[in-house]
């Protein structure tokens, strides 16, 4: 396995992936569970198919039109809730429903072959390219460098918005920087674990670590390990039995959580 990490380049274009990937995975997957976000996301994600399609119809690389698409329905839906008596729910529904057929769409009138969507829906590692490593570099330095700016107006946000605006702190600035980050980070997992499965692997890491912490900046580090150590075992997989990856890591963390969690019971049980 160190051989052929060494020797073939789309191996090392994977790992890349999954370090940079997990890094997002861990902060953002952090903040969507402690906000409650976790459905508006999915909403995002799927929002996504129709950038990719779009990608595919103007010939322009898919990823670049998954991001315009997630970035602009994650603004549309925090606009649109905000002014409007619509359940945040139902706008997702309605952003998840109205990319997966944009995407279906753009991709029947693309010229030629339909392309194979299946790396796009449940995720491939080997498949990262080059430019995806750049992409997802941009998007890593734009996530890490704004939270770590704006560490404690975000914090006090996730756990009091209300008390955050009576110190005048402007909450839907924050929340519309939050959704745009969101929005990148579902893109650069995308190519990692797909469309269907993101929900998965950014709630998963964050769920296992706040088992051991409550601390907002140790829940996310660990998070980023985890989602790292989640990666790496399932292109192990990947790469040596053919499947997926997404798949494979996605079993491996929720196996991993359900193992935690009874164990966890167990020794409560011991000592109560």
């Amino acid at each position: 396995m160190i051989n052929a990490f060494i020797q073939y380049a789309f191996i090392r274009h994977a790992v890349f992936g999954i370090i940079l990937a997990s890094i997002v995975c861990g902060i953002i997957g952090t903040i969507i569970i402690e906000k409650k976000l976790v459905m508006m996301s999915g909403g995002i994600a799927h929002t996504a198919f129709g950038g990719i399609g779009m990608g595919y119809f103007l010939g322009i690389e898919p990823i670049i039109g998954a991001l315009i698409f997630s970035v602009l329905s994650s603004l549309g839906i925090a606009k649109i809730n905000r002014g409007s008596n619509t359940n945040s729910d139902t706008l997702t529904a309605m952003f998840w429903s109205l990319g997966m057929a944009l995407g279906i769409l753009f991709i029947a009138f693309t010229p030629g072959y339909p392309p194979d969507m299946t790396s796009y829906l449940f995720g491939d590692v080997l498949k990262v390219s080059k430019l995806d490593i750049r992409v997802m570099i941009v998007i890593n330095i734009l996530v890490v460098s704004t939270i770590t700016m704006f560490f404690n107006y975000f914090k006090f946000y996730l756990f009091d918005e209300e008390f955050t605006s009576i110190l005048g702190i402007n909450t839907i600035f924050l929340e519309h920087v939050l959704y745009i980050l969101i929005a990148c980070t579902i893109v650069v997992l995308i190519r990692v674990v797909g469309i269907i499965l993101v929900i998965a692997l950014l709630t998963v890491p964050p769920a296992i670590a706040k088992q051991f912490t409550y601390d907002l900046k140790r829940i996310m580090i660990i998070s980023i390990i985890l989602g790292a150590v989640f990666g790496l075992i399932g292109l192990v997989f990947s790469y040596y039995f053919n499947i997926a990856s997404g798949a494979s890591i996605i079993i491996f963390a929720v196996g991993s959580y359900m193992i935690i969690y009874l164990i966890n019971h167990v020794l409560k049980k011991c000592h109560s």
